[in-house]
């Protein structure tokens, strides 16, 4: 893998100290840290959503079925 060297801006300080601690801990460079970050989300962001048709309504008295707020949890965990 080619490696490039970067500038970034307006990166929260505090995340960015979290993920320098991490990298330490874990005897990584903060840029392979970055590295692993970037894949992870990218490959999370690739992932499909759960479809309309794959749904299940629960019914019951006490089970009304999915609220706005459990479709929100589904799609956005």
């Amino acid at each position: 893998m080619a490696k490039i060297q970067v500038t970034i801006k307006n990166v929260d300080e505090d995340a960015f100290s979290e993920l320098k601690a991490e990298a330490a801990r874990k005897k990584l460079h903060v840029g392979a840290a970055l590295s692993l970050a970037i894949e992870k989300w990218v490959s999370e962001s690739k992932k499909p959503l759960l479809p309309f048709s794959k749904w299940k309504m629960i019914k019951g008295k006490d089970k009304p079925g999915y609220t706005s707020e459990s479709v929100d949890s589904i799609l956005y965990g």
